[in-house]
C-alpha cells in the first residue's frame, strides 16, 4: 500500500484496484466531450515550479508578477518528485515544508491567484518519483517503502528480477543506474504497468480535485522514461498474463517452460506487442483519470505536458497524446517544443494543432532557451498556426533573467512585445 495516512492492508488495495477497473469500464461507455477552455481568445499561462511555493512570499510576488506582466493561468507544480506541496492524504511534504502545517502552498496560492482573476491549475509529476543525485529524506516516501514498484532498466532486468525488492542492493542499483544515464534518464520512475501505482496518481488527482478549488489539473512525466523500461517484475508479469491469452495452447506451454531460466523471454520474442502493451498503460491512466475528473467535477480542464517531437513520443516513450486527443480523454495538449529553432518550433506546434484543432493546444515555449526576441517570436507563430494559447516555462527562470535593456526584466518585455495591444482578461 503506497499511502503513509490513512494506513491501509492489502485487501483494501485490492478491493479500490477492482473498484477502480469496473468504474474504468462504466466511464468508458460514456466518454465525456473534451472541455474547450473558456474565456480569453488567447490563453497565456507559465508553469511555475514547485521551490517558488515554499514561501507565502515567494507565492504573493509571483501571482503578483504574473499578473503584471499579462499573463492570466498559472501551472504550479504541486506533485515534483513523489511529495506534496499542499496537504495531502497520501504523500509526504517536501523538506521545506515538513512540519509547517499552518501553511498550506497550494491554499495559499489559489487565493491569492483568484483575488487577481488569474486561473490555477496543478501540474502533478506522474512517473519520476526521485532525483538520483538527492533521494527523499522522509522514509515514508514511496522509493523506501515500495521499492518494487519503481521502473526498471533493461540492463538491470534480469539481475534485479531475482533480488528481494526490499534488500538494500535493490534501490542501490537503480539509483547508480540513473546517475550513470542522467543524460538519458532524470531520476527514479515509478513502473507505469503496476496496478498499485495506477490506482496511487489516481488516488492523488482525486484528493486535489476534490479539496482544492481548481480550474484545472495537468500531466507531466506521464510517460516511459525511454524504450529501455521499463522490465521490473511486475511489468513482466503483467504483460506475460495480458499476452498469454492470445497464444495457443502449445506456445503458451512452451514458452512457460522457457520463463523459468529467462524471465525476459515474452518481450524479447514479442517486441511489437510489448510496444502495445507499455503504450496501454500509459494511455489506460490517463483515461481513467479523465473520466473520474468528469464525473466529479465537468467543468474543471484536463491538460498534459507532452513530448514535443510527437513521433518520439510515440515511439520511444509510449505517450501517445494525439490519440488521447483524437479519443477526447484529454482537453488541452501542451507540447514542450522547447527549441530556439523557430522552424522546428513551428513544425511541433502544427502537428498538434492538425491533430484535434488549435482549441485544444496549448504551445509550450521553452523560455530558458530563447532570449526575449526569440520567445515572443514563438508565441507569434503559435497564434498564426490557430493555438489556443501558451505556456512558458518558466516563471522561475523569467523571474530571473533580464530582458533586452538593462534593469528590465524577462516577463515585463515579453509582456510589452507580444501582449501590449491587449491587457490578457481574467480567465475565471
Amino acid at each position: 500500500m503506497l499511502s503513509a495516512d490513512p494506513p491501509q492492508d492489502d485487501r483494501v488495495m485490492r478491493t479500490r484496484t477492482v473498484a477502480a477497473c469496473l468504474a474504468l469500464s462504466a466511464a468508458c461507455a460514456r466518454t465525456p466531450r473534451p472541455v474547450i477552455p473558456p474565456g480569453p481568445a488567447e490563453v497565456r499561462a507559465v508553469w511555475v515550479v514547485r521551490h517558488t511555493l515554499t514561501e507565502p512570499e515567494s507565492v504573493r510576488a509571483m501571482v503578483r508578477r504574473v499578473a503584471e506582466a499579462g499573463f492570466n493561468t498559472v501551472i504550479v507544480q504541486v506533485r515534483g518528485r513523489g511529495d506534496a506541496y499542499y496537504r495531502s492524504r497520501w504523500e509526504p511534504p517536501p523538506p521545506p515544508l515538513a512540519g509547517r502545517s499552518g501553511y498550506d502552498a497550494l491554499a495559499g496560492t489559489i487565493r491569492e491567484a483568484h483575488r487577481r482573476g488569474l486561473r490555477v491549475h496543478a501540474w502533478i509529476n506522474t512517473h519520476l518519483v526521485a532525483n538520483a543525485d538527492t533521494l527523499a529524506q522522509d522514509s515514508s516516501h514511496l522509493v523506501y517503502r515500495r521499492p518494487d514498484l519503481l521502473a526498471v532498466p533493461l540492463p538491470l532486468a534480469r539481475e534485479l528480477y531475482h533480488v528481494d525488492p526490499g534488500a538494500p542492493r535493490y534501490l542501490e542499483a537503480l539509483v547508480e543506474y540513473a546517475r550513470a544515464n542522467r543524460d538519458r534518464v532524470e531520476g527514479l520512475y515509478t513502473s507505469p504497468a503496476a496496478p498499485e501505482v495506477k490506482e496511487h496518481v489516481y488516488s492523488i488527482w482525486i484528493d486535489l480535485l476534490e479539496r482544492y478549488d481548481l480550474d484545472g489539473l495537468h500531466f507531466d512525466y506521464v510517460r516511459y522514461p525511454g524504450p529501455d523500461f521499463d522490465y521490473s517484475r511486475v511489468a513482466l508479469e503483467r504483460f506475460r498474463d495480458w499476452l498469454a491469452p492470445h497464444l495457443a495452447d502449445t506456445v503458451r506451454g512452451r514458452f512457460a517452460a522457457l520463463e523459468a531460466g529467462d524471465p525476459l523471454v515474452y518481450t524479447d520474442s514479442f517486441p511489437d506487442a510489448w510496444e502495445r502493451f507499455r503504450r496501454q498503460q500509459i494511455t489506460e491512466l490517463v483515461e481513467r483519470i479523465y473520466h473520474g475528473v468528469k464525473k466529479r467535477k465537468p467543468g474543471v480542464l484536463v491538460s498534459a505536458a507532452v513530448f514535443g517531437n510527437a513521433e518520439d513520443a510515440y515511439s520511444l516513450r509510449f505517450q501517445d497524446w494525439r490519440d488521447w486527443l483524437r479519443r477526447g480523454i484529454l482537453d488541452v495538449a501542451c507540447p514542450m517544443a522547447y527549441t530556439d529553432s523557430t522552424e522546428l518550433f513551428r513544425e511541433r506546434i502544427r502537428t498538434a494543432v492538425e491533430t484535434a484543432g488549435g482549441a485544444r493546444v496549448w504551445a509550450g515555449i521553452g523560455a530558458y532557451r530563447n532570449t526575449v526576441d526569440g520567445t515572443v517570436e514563438q508565441i507569434d507563430v503559435a497564434r498564426g498556426l490557430g493555438a489556443a494559447g501558451v505556456v512558458l516555462f518558466s516563471y522561475d527562470f523569467m523571474a530571473r533573467q533580464g530582458g533586452m535593456r538593462p534593469g528590465e526584466s524577462y516577463l515585463l518585455a515579453v509582456r510589452d512585445r507580444a501582449f501590449a495591444a491587449e491587457r490578457a482578461a481574467p480567465t475565471r
